[in-house]
């Protein structure tokens, strides 16, 4: 296997845009390209996530290709994914050792439209889609199933929120913070039963660059590279009705094939757009108690769809190369419930 390195990340930290995808792309991928050491020429592999059901037209993640650059013609690829998977494809292709360095980015614009009803698209057509119930439903029911079969409780889910909030205030890109008490949150009226505002991710427009490259050239742009020892992706049933919704299996199996138990974890940062969520993760990861979760406040303090993933990996990467850590498990989420799940472990030089 190739030994290959994050060199340089980048993302937006706004809530709501006024700018189309590209306008927010643009500066982004300046300062992610600047960072990296690269000259855009030299960076051998474009890949990009994002979904063109939020901007309402096909093949419309060609049009962000304006913002990176694509003349003279570059090896170029999309998922309609969180880039995550984006950055997984590019690890790929690294392997092969078809390419030495890949620019990742995604982007997601969720305020112009109905998230709710977009995301319900991603349900099965026969029972689930015809009924388009949102996110926020559907997770309630998750959580509703996980109070009852006494897995969380709403005391540790606004635990979880606290603890997100409060990290968050240290996070520039977060869109939601504060410092507040268990007690606070769980005056605050419902959205969802059993899901408060708080227990719900901080939705906002935004965009993610990242850089990597393969082998020593990694260690010559870079004092400190952030290594991938380990990847894996894995996926739960689609049909709702099949699942343990008090279980998220796939995100386990994803995490032991990418080695997160081969060695001590010093922190992690995993999507968990819900508080709950949260909860089943940490279990599905069999997480130590001194483990920190969620340093950056994740999706509870920021969750860009399309981004959060790629940002959890890159918050991960940043605080590893700042010396806050030496491994870390980062992990990734999409789909209904968390049906979605990638794991990948850094660690510092």
């Amino acid at each position: 296997m190739r030994d290959v390195a994050i060199v340089s990340f980048a993302q937006s930290n706004v809530a709501v845009e006024d700018r189309n995808e590209i306008e927010m792309l643009l500066p982004v991928a300046k300062e992610a390209i600047e960072g990296s050491g690269l000259a855009r020429d030299e960076i051998d592999f474009t890949c990009s996530g994002s979904s063109d059901w939020l901007q309402g037209q096909p093949f419309a993640f060609v049009m962000a290709l304006d913002a990176v650059g694509s003349w003279p013609p570059i090896k170029e690829s999309h998922v309609e994914q969180d880039g995550a998977w984006a950055l997984y494809e590019a690890w790929v292709k690294i392997q092969t050792g078809e390419v030495g360095s890949a620019l990742i980015y995604s982007f997601g614009k969720t305020s112009p439209g109905d998230i709710a009803q977009v995301q319900a698209l991603q349900l099965d057509p026969y029972c689930g889609q015809p009924l388009w119930p949102d996110l926020d439903s559907l997770s309630g029911i998750q959580a509703r199933s996980c109070l009852e079969a006494g897995v969380v409780t709403e005391k540790q889910m606004a635990e979880v929120a606290c603890q997100a909030l409060r990290n968050a205030q240290s996070n520039p890109h977060a869109v939601r913070k504060g410092d507040y008490t268990v007690e606070e949150l769980l005056a605050k009226p419902y959205r969802v039963s059993p899901l408060r505002d708080h227990d719900c991710p901080a939705n906002s427009d935004g965009v993610t660059v990242m850089v990597v490259v393969a082998g020593d050239r990694a260690k010559q742009l870079c004092d400190r590279p952030v290594w991938i020892r380990g990847f894996d992706h894995r996926i739960d049933p689609p049909a709702l009705g099949v699942r343990d919704l008090t279980r998220i299996p796939s995100a386990a199996l994803a995490a032991e094939k990418a080695g997160a138990a081969d060695d001590k974890l010093d922190f992690v940062e995993i999507t968990a757009p819900y508080s709950h969520q949260e909860l089943i993760l940490r279990k599905e990861f069999g997480l130590a108690d001194d483990v920190q979760v969620n340093p950056s406040g994740g999706s509870l303090a920021a969750h860009t769809l399309m981004s959060c993933g790629l940002n959890r990996i890159g918050d991960a990467a940043v605080r590893i190369a700042a010396g806050g850590g030496d491994r870390a498990l980062a992990h990734a989420g999409q789909g209904p419930c968390l049906q979605q799940n990638l794991a990948v472990v850094l660690e510092g030089d």
